[in-house]
């Protein structure tokens, strides 16, 4: 069992900054990637931003620029650090983790957060 827990969401301004955190725990043998996602009422859920175990991040082309994606290793969590934020920016923001589970068979598991939202006005 793996369990995700987000943070750091709220209301801000636009031109404003908030920084999301997701946690990761349980029978965790090692996080192959941990992401972020975003879904708007009305929208499908989309790609934030994305890190792999050896640092590598892809992101949204909306937010290159502005969103940046960290993790600690150490901590089995990954951040998104948001600026300049604008209106359509405002959605659920979910955490996602790709994950090798401890034990003998090593299994592979990939599971969501509760999501946190993000509100931006104009």
């Amino acid at each position: 069992q793996v369990f995700l827990v987000e943070s750091g969401g709220g209301l801000v301004q636009a031109g404003g900054s908030l920084r999301l955190s997701c946690a990761a725990s349980g029978s965790i043998f090692s996080i192959n990637a941990m992401g972020w996602y975003r879904q708007a009422p009305g929208k499908q859920r989309e790609l934030v931003a994305r890190i792999t175990s050896d640092g590598s991040t892809n992101s949204a082309d909306s937010v290159k620029g502005r969103f940046t994606i960290s993790r600690d290793n150490a901590k089995n969590t990954v951040y998104l650090q948001m600026n300049s934020l604008k209106p359509e920016d405002t959605a659920v923001y979910y955490c996602n983790a790709d994950v090798t589970l401890r034990g003998i068979t090593r299994k592979s598991w990939s599971g969501w957060g509760q999501g946190t939202q993000v509100t931006v006005s104009a």
